[in-house]
């Protein structure tokens, strides 16, 4: 997805920064506004954000309400919703975040879980970073309870780990 973005906005550098924002924070845009599922956003406040001035964001949203494979794009996006990575500690719940060779290695979430299920340890939540638009992207879960400093070696035998936090 965030090629053919990009491709639309190759001549635009600062309104590829803005669409960035816009897909990196789940922020769909729909009748010329930018939305967080269905509350309105300012557009100061995606340019303070994207480091440019208002009127880029306002010129970015027009571009993406001309074109009709944009706008398709746009007006579908939604905010995934909470993240429990950073209140993960004072809820007690355990992090592992990988750290991938290749993002685009297929069974990294399988194994990981697996692992997970096979200590019968619950998991809460799975997020990934799209590696399109991350430079760094890893698989993230977040458990019930704290996960044992001994499962390190477990995940690293994951084909495609190449890291491995547990906090």
């Amino acid at each position: 997805m965030w090629s053919r973005i990009a491709h639309y906005f190759s001549d635009h550098p600062k309104r590829l920064n803005v669409a960035k924002v816009l897909v990196e924070n789940g922020l769909s845009v729909r009748d010329g506004k930018t939305y967080c599922n269905e509350i309105e956003i300012p557009p100061v406040r995606v340019a303070r954000v994207a480091g440019v001035d208002r009127r880029t964001v306002v010129e970015t949203i027009k571009m993406i309400m001309k074109d009709e494979e944009l706008r398709r794009i746009f007006s579908l996006i939604r905010n995934a919703g909470l993240s429990l990575k950073e209140v993960a500690r004072p809820l007690n719940l355990g992090v592992v975040e990988i750290t991938p060779y290749d993002p685009k290695t297929v069974g990294i979430v399988a194994g990981v879980t697996s692992i997970l299920a096979q200590e019968g340890i619950s998991i809460r939540q799975v997020i990934t970073d799209d590696p399109e638009l991350s430079p760094d992207p890893k698989l993230t879960v977040i458990a019930d309870r704290k996960i044992p400093g001994e499962l390190i070696p477990e995940f690293l035998k994951v084909k495609g780990v190449a890291k491995v936090s547990i906090y």
